[in-house]
């Protein structure tokens, strides 16, 4: 039996090793690309590191036609906005159809949860339309303002809601005079605090590597966020294009994704045990 288990858990943890090797392989390759000049990559794949580091820095740094620094700033303001308003603004509405009973609240759910289904290329052009007729092409906020409205976030917090929220709760705050945001605010945030913490990683990684969106919209290189600048780089002139540049921007470009999810990875453990416990 002893010898069983043993034979079973060594079997496991081969299976674990192998996945985070396939898992972080691609990592390696990445970096490694990023040691190499453009000649060297050419000759084909190398598993060693190159001397080129940081040549390839500096050429992506100093490259007049390259803004890599502006788009990692446009990135970051645009991830971090659509992280705060579609956490606040999905749990609000979450509380909102969860707390109230009134006569549309299974048809405002079901709406919302038809709207989770659709994908985003069958709107993308009516909305570029109605971006155009706004005014706001070629700017930051299209990026920012249709975040409030996130369906897959508002079911995640309507879930978590149902199994942390206890209506005495609500009730015995408004019984003391606490008004309806406040109740929100002060009361019912704080409880869903891991669970905003959880969305708001997932929320600030998917608008980071948005490309499809912002690609439509942004025109001008000194507003454009990481992705498009690096589908810049790829699409530029076969003369003069440099393959070690790109992986070093795609260095350059995961770095804040790294630091995001290092600060706050606990939370997601922290969201999914709380959010599982009903009382």
């Amino acid at each position: 039996m002893k010898q069983n288990k043993l034979i079973s858990s060594i079997f496991r943890y081969m299976v674990l090793i192998i996945l985070s090797i396939l898992c972080l392989f691609s990592f390696y390759i990445l970096l490694i690309s990023s040691t190499q000049s453009h000649a060297d990559l050419q000759k084909g794949f190398s598993a060693l590191p190159g001397k080129y580091f940081m040549e390839n820095l500096r050429k992506v740094a100093t490259d007049g036609t390259f803004p890599m620094f502006r788009g990692i700033a446009n990135s970051i303001y645009v991830s971090s906005a659509v992280a705060v308003l579609c956490t606040y603004f999905s749990a609000l509405t979450a509380y909102g159809i969860y707390r109230y009973d009134f006569k549309l609240k299974k048809l405002a759910f079901s709406f919302i949860m038809a709207i989770l289904v659709m994908p985003t290329q069958v709107t993308a052009m009516g909305f570029l339309r109605l971006v155009t007729n706004l005014n706001m092409d070629d700017t930051l906020w299209p990026l920012i303002l249709p975040s409030i409205a996130s369906p897959a976030v508002f079911y995640f917090m309507y879930s978590y809601l149902q199994a942390s929220l206890s209506i005495s709760v609500v009730e015995a705050a408004r019984i003391d005079g606490c008004g309806e945001f406040a109740i929100f605010n002060q009361i019912v945030l704080p409880i869903m605090k891991p669970a905003i913490a959880v969305q708001a990683i997932f929320v600030f990684v998917g608008s980071w590597n948005n490309y499809f969106i912002p690609a439509l919209i942004i025109n001008s290189k000194d507003k454009m966020t990481v992705p498009v600048l690096i589908a810049t780089l790829r699409g530029a002139d076969f003369m003069n294009f440099d393959m070690a540049k790109v992986y070093m921007m795609i260095v350059v470009a995961i770095i804040p994704i790294v630091v995001v999810y290092l600060l706050l990875s606990k939370y997601i453990i922290a969201g999914v045990t709380l959010g599982s416990v009903k009382e």
